[in-house]
């Protein structure tokens, strides 16, 4: 075994003793697939006959003459120093000998030579040519991947970065609102989307929105569908219609034909605990209210970036001190357990209402918290969520 490990370089498959006593020794090439059992034969028996003879064993390395100086160094026994030679390999007796190119015809080329192990059982030791070239083009094939791979990964952790601060880094203090968003993206990056717009005149703007698809590609939509709100919101205090107008008419144009969003776009009034919205598309808010009754934010227009010509309805929600409303994608309601069961609408108001007096925040992270609990699987999509609940002036 030390022959094989130290000498030779090969590492140490297994080491066991049998039940019957016997010790099982197998050792294995640094760079190839095979497993060699190294046996200690009785003396009685025919495997005890073969020791000292030709394993029939061929070693192929990609370069032999290499590994001859190497191997000799450690005191390795080769036959002869290794010989360019044509050598015709007999797959009926698989034991590669030297041959004269005027004695038969060439199968392949290469370097050959012979070692022997300790107890002088002989191995071939081959560099063939095609497969020398066939291992350096393996080799620099398995490069360029790596590399391609390690490019990839660091584009996907700069494309992660990027996209973390499109997300709000600062909420607008309101008298009358505490609010809390997240979002927990399945992959890398995605298409879910939330935004707190400071809009003026003690006006905050909720934003909440899904593109359609998941990955790279979501995610670069949704950093658009994020640019052209945030640079058209001006207007959105006294005109939410054109708002959303523009921002369908700049997303239907810079983006591919089947490609949408759901959206929902509420603007709240600091001053009156009033919220205008916009749901377009998308899943319908959920308002808890003081008394424990449920409203819906239904839609009132269809999804963006499908239609040239859009147009939307404005809703409107009075909030009063003690009510609380959630925002959500899909990820949530559509999250299974283990027999297919969806999570769905019903059990976020079960847990809204369970947590109904926590801070926006912490309800947000229990309800989060149950959702992992009712489906402990990987995570299939993207969960956005934005808490919010009326409070006293």
């Amino acid at each position: 075994m030390r022959f094989y490990v130290d000498k030779l370089g090969f590492e140490l498959a297994f080491d066991a003793r049998l039940q019957s006593g016997q010790r099982w020794v197998a050792v294995s090439p640094p760079d190839g697939s095979a497993v060699l059992s190294l046996i200690a034969p009785e003396p009685d028996s025919e495997e005890f006959k073969l020791v000292g003879r030709s394993t029939e064993i061929v070693l192929v390395t990609e370069d032999a003459a290499a590994k001859y100086v190497e191997w000799s160094a450690r005191g390795v026994r080769f036959r002869f120093t290794p010989r360019l030679r044509r050598v015709q390999y007999d797959l009926a007796n698989p034991n590669p000998e030297l041959a004269s190119m005027n004695e038969q015809k060439p199968i392949w080329g290469g370097v050959f030579t012979r070692f022997e192990d300790i107890d002088g059982n002989s191995f071939a030791l081959v560099s063939i040519d095609e497969v020398s070239r066939a291992i350096e083009k393996q080799r620099r094939a398995n490069e360029a991947k790596l590399e391609a791979e390690r490019r990839a990964a660091q584009e996907l952790e700069i494309a992660k970065q990027f996209q973390s601060r499109l997300f709000p880094q600062a909420q607008p203090k309101l008298k009358t609102l505490d609010y809390a968003g997240t979002c927990l993206q399945a992959r890398s990056v995605g298409g879910d989307y939330y935004d707190f717009l400071n809009l003026g005149q003690d006006r905050l703007g909720l934003v909440i929105a899904d593109v359609a698809g998941k990955g790279m590609a979501a995610a670069l939509l949704m950093a658009n569908l994020q640019a052209n709100l945030r640079s058209q919101c001006a207007i959105a205090l006294e005109q939410p219609e054109r708002l959303l107008r523009q921002v369908n008419e700049l997303f239907y144009a810079n983006t591919v034909e089947s490609v949408y969003a759901t959206l929902f776009f509420g603007e709240y009034d600091d001053r009156a605990g009033r919220m205008r919205y916009a749901n377009c598309g998308h899943l319908p808010g959920v308002v808890l209210r003081a008394d424990d009754s449920i409203d819906k934010l239904d839609s009132t227009s269809t999804v963006l970036g499908m239609f040239p010509l859009w147009d939307c309805a404005i809703g409107e929600c009075q909030l009063l001190p003690g009510d609380t409303f959630a925002l959500y994608t899909d990820g949530i309601t559509e999250s299974c357990n283990g027999d297919g069961e969806e999570f769905g609408e019903g059990h976020l108001v079960e847990v809204l209402r369970r947590h109904r007096q926590l801070p926006p925040k912490e309800s947000m992270e229990a309800i989060l918290a149950d959702i992992r609990h009712f489906c402990p699987s990987e995570q299939q999509d993207d969960i956005t969520l934005i808490v919010g609940t009326c409070k006293a002036s």
